[in-house]
Protein backbone atom coordinates (compact mmCIF):
# COMPACT_ATOMS: atom_id res chain seq x y z
CA UNK A 1 0.00 0.00 0.00
CA UNK A 2 1.31 3.26 -0.32
CA UNK A 3 1.22 6.00 1.62
CA UNK A 4 0.17 9.83 0.52
CA UNK A 5 -0.02 13.16 1.75
CA UNK A 6 -1.44 16.68 1.42
CA UNK A 7 0.30 19.17 3.65
CA UNK A 8 -0.96 22.88 3.57
CA UNK A 9 -0.17 26.09 5.41
CA UNK A 10 0.60 29.60 4.75
CA UNK A 11 3.80 30.02 6.18
CA UNK A 12 6.27 28.89 3.99
CA UNK A 13 8.85 27.89 6.68
CA UNK A 14 6.34 26.05 8.69
CA UNK A 15 5.11 23.99 5.18
CA UNK A 16 8.71 23.40 4.67
CA UNK A 17 10.12 22.26 8.21
CA UNK A 18 7.06 20.01 8.51
CA UNK A 19 7.33 18.15 5.04
CA UNK A 20 11.19 17.61 6.17
CA UNK A 21 10.32 16.13 9.72
CA UNK A 22 7.81 13.88 7.90
CA UNK A 23 10.12 12.75 5.65
CA UNK A 24 12.49 12.13 8.95
CA UNK A 25 10.11 10.07 10.93
CA UNK A 26 8.08 8.37 7.77
CA UNK A 27 10.02 7.84 4.92
CA UNK A 28 7.50 5.87 3.69
CA UNK A 29 5.11 8.48 2.99
CA UNK A 30 4.93 10.13 -0.41
CA UNK A 31 3.81 13.85 0.39
CA UNK A 32 2.21 14.34 -3.17
CA UNK A 33 1.38 17.76 -3.36
CA UNK A 34 1.56 20.89 -0.94
CA UNK A 35 -0.86 23.95 -0.59
CA UNK A 36 -0.80 27.70 1.12
CA UNK A 37 -4.43 28.29 1.19
CA UNK A 38 -7.83 25.97 2.89
CA UNK A 39 -9.62 26.15 -1.19
CA UNK A 40 -6.09 24.46 -2.70
CA UNK A 41 -5.44 21.89 0.00
CA UNK A 42 -9.16 21.20 -0.46
CA UNK A 43 -8.53 20.56 -4.37
CA UNK A 44 -5.34 18.75 -3.53
CA UNK A 45 -7.07 16.27 -1.74
CA UNK A 46 -9.82 15.89 -4.02
CA UNK A 47 -7.08 15.78 -6.94
CA UNK A 48 -5.11 13.54 -5.47
CA UNK A 49 -7.32 11.06 -2.85
CA UNK A 50 -4.04 10.96 0.08
CA UNK A 51 -4.08 8.60 3.21
CA UNK A 52 -3.16 11.58 5.13
CA UNK A 53 -3.78 15.44 5.17
CA UNK A 54 -1.62 17.68 7.70
CA UNK A 55 -3.61 20.97 7.60
CA UNK A 56 -2.70 24.11 9.31
CA UNK A 57 -5.55 25.56 11.62
CA UNK A 58 -5.52 29.59 10.02
CA UNK A 59 -5.53 29.69 6.27
CA UNK A 60 -7.34 31.80 4.14
CA UNK A 61 -10.08 30.58 2.06
CA UNK A 62 -10.79 28.14 4.44
CA UNK A 63 -9.75 26.97 7.18
CA UNK A 64 -8.22 23.72 8.32
CA UNK A 65 -11.49 22.51 10.38
CA UNK A 66 -13.37 23.80 7.30
CA UNK A 67 -11.75 21.65 4.86
CA UNK A 68 -11.22 18.58 7.43
CA UNK A 69 -14.88 18.63 7.48
CA UNK A 70 -15.12 19.13 3.85
CA UNK A 71 -13.01 16.23 2.56
CA UNK A 72 -15.08 14.17 5.02
CA UNK A 73 -13.39 10.21 5.63
CA UNK A 74 -11.73 9.74 2.58
CA UNK A 75 -8.80 11.08 4.31
CA UNK A 76 -7.67 10.98 7.82
CA UNK A 77 -6.90 14.37 8.63
CA UNK A 78 -4.04 15.89 11.10
CA UNK A 79 -4.44 19.36 12.20
CA UNK A 80 -1.61 21.45 12.92
CA UNK A 81 -1.71 24.52 14.74
CA UNK A 82 -0.60 27.25 17.11
CA UNK A 83 -3.69 27.65 18.93
CA UNK A 84 -4.41 24.41 21.39
CA UNK A 85 -7.94 26.07 21.96
CA UNK A 86 -9.72 24.51 18.58
CA UNK A 87 -8.19 21.19 19.94
CA UNK A 88 -11.81 20.03 21.08
CA UNK A 89 -13.27 21.32 17.86
CA UNK A 90 -11.34 19.17 15.93
CA UNK A 91 -12.06 15.84 17.37
CA UNK A 92 -15.38 16.12 17.51
CA UNK A 93 -15.17 17.10 13.49
CA UNK A 94 -13.84 13.56 13.56
CA UNK A 95 -9.63 14.37 13.20
CA UNK A 96 -6.89 11.87 13.82
CA UNK A 97 -4.99 13.70 15.54
CA UNK A 98 -3.99 17.29 16.69
CA UNK A 99 -0.02 18.45 16.83
CA UNK A 100 0.64 22.16 18.25
CA UNK A 101 3.27 24.60 16.47
CA UNK A 102 6.44 24.27 16.65
CA UNK A 103 6.53 20.66 15.57
CA UNK A 104 8.57 18.74 17.62
CA UNK A 105 9.96 15.63 16.60
CA UNK A 106 9.25 13.28 19.42
CA UNK A 107 5.19 14.96 19.00
CA UNK A 108 5.29 13.65 15.79
CA UNK A 109 7.01 10.62 16.18
CA UNK A 110 3.86 9.76 18.57
CA UNK A 111 1.64 11.13 15.83
CA UNK A 112 3.47 8.69 13.45
CA UNK A 113 2.99 5.74 15.50
CA UNK A 114 -0.94 6.30 16.44
CA UNK A 115 -1.96 6.64 12.47
CA UNK A 116 0.01 3.83 11.51
CA UNK A 117 -1.63 1.69 13.71
CA UNK A 118 -5.12 3.17 13.25
CA UNK A 119 -4.49 2.44 9.67
CA UNK A 120 -3.55 -1.11 10.44
CA UNK A 121 -6.38 -1.62 12.37
CA UNK A 122 -8.77 -0.77 9.55
CA UNK A 123 -6.41 -2.52 7.33
CA UNK A 124 -7.10 -5.83 9.39
CA UNK A 125 -10.54 -5.46 9.47
CA UNK A 126 -11.35 -4.97 5.90
CA UNK A 127 -8.59 -8.08 5.16
CA UNK A 128 -11.52 -9.75 7.62
CA UNK A 129 -14.75 -12.06 5.60
CA UNK A 130 -17.64 -10.79 6.53
CA UNK A 131 -19.05 -12.18 9.97
CA UNK A 132 -22.26 -14.23 9.76
CA UNK A 133 -25.17 -12.23 10.69
CA UNK A 134 -25.35 -11.91 14.54
CA UNK A 135 -27.48 -9.88 17.10
CA UNK A 136 -24.84 -9.80 19.21
CA UNK A 137 -23.85 -6.02 19.74
CA UNK A 138 -20.23 -5.55 19.45
CA UNK A 139 -18.40 -4.14 22.26
CA UNK A 140 -17.19 -0.20 21.68
CA UNK A 141 -13.88 0.58 21.00
CA UNK A 142 -11.60 1.40 23.77
CA UNK A 143 -11.62 4.91 24.67
CA UNK A 144 -8.83 6.94 23.25
CA UNK A 145 -9.23 10.89 24.30
CA UNK A 146 -10.02 12.07 27.60
CA UNK A 147 -11.22 15.43 28.81
CA UNK A 148 -9.73 15.75 31.84
CA UNK A 149 -10.04 19.05 34.37
CA UNK A 150 -6.75 20.93 35.24
CA UNK A 151 -8.25 23.73 37.56
CA UNK A 152 -10.38 25.58 35.59
CA UNK A 153 -9.20 24.81 32.31
CA UNK A 154 -10.21 21.70 30.61
CA UNK A 155 -7.22 19.43 29.16
CA UNK A 156 -7.53 16.62 26.22
CA UNK A 157 -5.45 13.77 27.29
CA UNK A 158 -4.42 10.88 24.87
CA UNK A 159 -4.72 7.72 26.77
CA UNK A 160 -1.28 6.58 25.61
CA UNK A 161 0.02 9.43 27.69
CA UNK A 162 -1.54 8.91 31.26
CA UNK A 163 0.62 6.57 33.50
CA UNK A 164 -1.83 5.64 35.86
CA UNK A 165 -5.54 6.36 36.67
CA UNK A 166 -6.04 6.21 40.67
CA UNK A 167 -9.57 7.06 42.33
CA UNK A 168 -10.57 9.64 44.03
CA UNK A 169 -14.02 9.09 45.75
CA UNK A 170 -16.28 9.76 42.72
CA UNK A 171 -13.61 11.48 40.50
CA UNK A 172 -10.48 9.56 38.89
CA UNK A 173 -6.91 11.43 39.07
CA UNK A 174 -5.32 11.05 35.58
CA UNK A 175 -1.37 11.08 35.96
CA UNK A 176 0.46 11.61 33.22
CA UNK A 177 4.39 12.52 33.33
CA UNK A 178 3.71 16.16 33.79
CA UNK A 179 1.81 16.28 36.27
CA UNK A 180 -2.17 15.19 37.09
CA UNK A 181 -5.78 15.98 36.23
CA UNK A 182 -9.46 14.57 37.45
CA UNK A 183 -12.18 13.56 35.72
CA UNK A 184 -16.29 13.15 36.45
CA UNK A 185 -16.09 9.76 36.04
CA UNK A 186 -15.32 6.54 38.88
CA UNK A 187 -12.22 4.16 38.29
CA UNK A 188 -14.27 1.38 38.06
CA UNK A 189 -16.67 2.60 35.42
CA UNK A 190 -13.48 4.16 33.15
CA UNK A 191 -12.09 0.72 33.71
CA UNK A 192 -14.47 -0.97 30.98
CA UNK A 193 -13.45 1.76 28.50
CA UNK A 194 -9.78 0.88 28.43
CA UNK A 195 -7.82 -1.02 26.50
CA UNK A 196 -7.26 -4.35 28.45
CA UNK A 197 -4.02 -5.10 26.77
CA UNK A 198 -2.44 -1.88 27.89
CA UNK A 199 -4.47 -1.04 31.16
CA UNK A 200 -4.08 -3.36 33.69
CA UNK A 201 -6.18 -2.97 37.15
CA UNK A 202 -3.27 -3.48 39.85
CA UNK A 203 -5.46 -2.25 42.73
CA UNK A 204 -9.36 -1.53 43.87
CA UNK A 205 -7.70 2.12 43.44
CA UNK A 206 -5.43 1.84 40.72
CA UNK A 207 -4.79 0.96 36.98
CA UNK A 208 -1.44 1.31 35.23
CA UNK A 209 -0.84 1.99 31.79
CA UNK A 210 2.14 -0.96 30.91
CA UNK A 211 3.70 1.62 28.11
CA UNK A 212 5.27 3.29 30.90
CA UNK A 213 5.98 0.85 33.47
CA UNK A 214 9.50 -0.57 34.34
CA UNK A 215 8.90 -3.27 36.50
CA UNK A 216 7.03 -4.58 39.52
CA UNK A 217 9.06 -5.09 42.42
CA UNK A 218 8.44 -7.42 45.37
CA UNK A 219 8.84 -6.49 48.72
CA UNK A 220 8.17 -9.35 51.48
CA UNK A 221 4.71 -10.20 50.47
CA UNK A 222 3.84 -7.05 49.05
CA UNK A 223 4.35 -5.96 45.16
CA UNK A 224 4.79 -2.55 43.70
CA UNK A 225 4.98 -0.93 40.25
CA UNK A 226 7.88 1.07 39.16
CA UNK A 227 7.07 3.59 36.25
CA UNK A 228 9.20 5.56 33.89
CA UNK A 229 9.82 9.63 35.33
CA UNK A 230 7.57 9.36 38.13
CA UNK A 231 9.02 8.76 42.05
CA UNK A 232 5.86 7.23 43.26
CA UNK A 233 5.28 3.18 43.47
CA UNK A 234 1.77 1.84 42.40
CA UNK A 235 0.73 -0.92 45.11
CA UNK A 236 -0.44 -4.13 43.69
CA UNK A 237 -2.69 -6.16 45.61
CA UNK A 238 -1.97 -9.82 46.09
CA UNK A 239 -5.13 -10.66 43.53
CA UNK A 240 -3.39 -8.94 40.99
CA UNK A 241 0.07 -9.81 41.37
CA UNK A 242 -0.23 -13.04 39.20
CA UNK A 243 -0.11 -10.64 36.36
CA UNK A 244 3.11 -9.92 36.93
CA UNK A 245 4.40 -12.99 37.65
CA UNK A 246 2.99 -14.19 33.84
CA UNK A 247 5.29 -11.63 32.55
Amino acid sequence: MILTAVIADDEPFALAGLADALVLVWPELQVVATACDGPSAFQAIRTHRPTLAFLDIRMPGMSGLQVAEAVGEQTLVVIVSAYDHYAMSAFEKGVADYVLKPVELPRLVTVVRRLQERMAQVSTAKARPDPAPAVDVQPAAALQWIKASVGTLVRLIHVDDVYYFESDAKYTRVVTADGEALIRMPLKQLAGQLDPQWFWQVHRSSVVNLRHVVSAVRIDENMEVILKDRPERIKVSLQYQALFRQM
